[in-house]
């Protein structure tokens, strides 16, 4: 929130109970009565050469790894939770693309594009940001690609 305010991006904040078991963002988007195509989840990839790569999806959808490897010219494997927080200073239920330790590249599915706004984990488990997608693009330099089958 503090990179936002400081780029002087307009955003919102929304909570809602979290459960240890139930971290993922389609729960999220079921707790806050959302359309789970307007809540996106954050994925966090790494290379064989230990390059890492984030993803912005919507919840319900996977990461095309077709389509990323085309993209990136690498195979990529999730980054497993154990080692998501000392890359990325995130845990898992609460990893935004905004503000993680280190820059990555980080690339948004391009069906956000049709949506005034989306939801994006806001670095807290409980917290989604709301905010435009290009404002999204522009608080952590990102690109939009197609990044799932469909």
């Amino acid at each position: 929130m503090r990179i936002l305010e400081s780029k002087n991006i307009p955003f919102s904040v929304t909570e809602y109970e979290w459960d240890e078991n139930y971290l993922d963002a389609v729960s999220a988007a079921s707790k806050l009565n959302l359309d789970p195509d307007s809540v996106y989840k954050t994925i966090v990839m790494m290379n064989e050469k230990k390059e890492v790569f984030v993803f912005c999806v919507p919840a319900a959808h996977e990461v095309s790894l077709k389509k990323v490897r085309i993209l990136t010219n690498s195979h990529l494997n999730p980054v497993k939770v154990a080692e998501l927080q000392s890359i990325t200073g995130y845990l898992r239920g609460g990893c935004s693309p905004i503000g993680m330790k280190k820059h990555f590249p980080v690339y948004i599915d391009e069906s956000a594009l049709k949506k005034e706004q989306i939801y994006i984990s806001a670095g807290q488990r409980g917290m989604q940001l709301v905010l435009d997608p290009k404002d999204l693009q522009k608080a952590c330099n990102a690109e939009f690609h197609q990044l799932i089958d469909g």
